[in-house]
């Protein structure tokens, strides 16, 4: 791997890995707000918190890189996370869908040049 590539994955991984972090604190943190926008988007709210750990062990699978096919259940989980979200918000079209499409941008360069490594 080549020292661009690394650059781009520790770029798109950090940055992933700072916005699920700032996510799973919202979801503990704020939870009246989650709850709210749960509802609005039809999801159950009883998945708020096992969903913010969720995000918590994906990232610790993802950065400890300790077994691969941990990790690639990480990357899955996480694709179909931001898909799903990035789908809900344009179906009520409440202008929120941007965060998620930026997440998989981020996941999908993480996942590419992480491969390569």
């Amino acid at each position: 791997m080549n020292k661009r590539d690394k650059i781009i994955y520790w770029i798109a991984t950090g940055l992933l890995s700072a916005m699920m972090l700032m996510s799973a604190s919202m979801y503990v943190f704020n939870n009246a707000a989650i709850q709210d926008a749960f509802t609005a988007l039809g999801f159950p709210t009883y998945i708020i918190y096992p969903l913010a750990l969720a995000k918590l062990l994906g990232l610790v699978a993802i950065l400890s890189n300790k077994s691969k096919v941990l990790k690639e259940w990480a990357y899955a989980g996480f694709f179909f996370n931001f898909l799903l979200a990035a789908s809900a918000h344009i179906s009520i079209s409440d202008g929120e869908q941007m965060g998620a499409i930026m997440a998989l941008v981020l996941l999908i360069l993480s996942y590419i040049f992480g491969r390569k490594r």
